[in-house]
């Protein structure tokens, strides 16, 4: 099992309120599944994604990322984690503009300490996996929407993680590019990668093996992802 969250709780004190974003979730992922995080905003899936990310712990409940306890790790081992663990794709890209799409596709090699050789050759491994090879000496801005993307996705592959996390992949492409990219995400899946994918959309989400719904910090539906994104099929 990759992922374990058990009976995870997360609350915070706004303004000297008590907000419980999740209440008790309880979520296993099998290692090469795809699964979408659905829910409407306030549902609590973006804080499931940061405890899932290791960019937030619970408040309560357990969570094991391959086999590892990371419930209660000081920041510096969950930055450690994040590293070597979890390949992370966000809705903006965030590249770095000055920076050319290998040398972005190296960045996460070079906090790991990678030699030169091993880290060139990594993204280039990475950038012809998702079909970019081509475009690697370019710049974001000579890009497009869907080639950032890409590149952002060959960042996340090339320092070979367990989990694929991905927040709204394609909130900032049009319809046919984001179709590019789900594509993609399906031959990466029959790769054997696992892909955890955080979404609003039901037609997104219809798109992945598994859906898992959120409603007030609560997991209202698990099951096939065409029927818990369009149906709400219960746990």
């Amino acid at each position: 099992m990759l992922i374990e969250l058990d009976d995870i709780a997360r609350e915070y004190v706004v303004g000297g309120e008590l907000v419980r974003a999740l209440a008790g979730v309880t979520v296993h992922i099998e290692k090469g599944e795809w699964v979408a995080i659905i829910g409407q905003s306030g549902s609590g899936k973006s804080t499931l994604m940061n405890v899932i990310g290791c960019l937030d712990t619970p408040t309560r409940g357990t969570y094991r990322l391959n086999g590892h306890d990371v419930s209660r790790l000081s920041d510096d081992a969950l930055a450690d984690i994040r590293n070597r663990e979890i390949g992370f794709i966000f809705q903006n890209f965030q590249l770095l503009p000055r920076e050319t799409a290998l040398a972005n596709v190296e960045l996460p090699l070079v906090y790991r300490g990678e030699k030169a050789k091993v880290r060139r050759a990594r993204a280039i491994e990475a950038l012809q996996k998702v079909k970019l090879d081509n475009r690697m000496l370019h710049k974001p801005t000579e890009l497009s929407g869907g080639q950032r993307q890409r590149v952002a996705i060959a960042r996340a592959l090339a320092a070979e993680p367990s989990l694929l996390l991905a927040d709204e992949p394609t909130g900032n492409l049009d319809s046919a590019t984001g179709e590019e990219i789900v594509k993609l995400f399906e031959e990466l899946h029959q790769q054997g990668h696992t892909i955890v994918l955080v979404t609003h959309e039901p037609k997104l989400a219809a798109r992945c093996p598994r859906a898992v719904r959120l409603s007030d910090g609560l997991v209202v539906g698990d099951g096939p992802g065409e029927q818990v994104a369009f149906g709400g099929l219960r746990p």
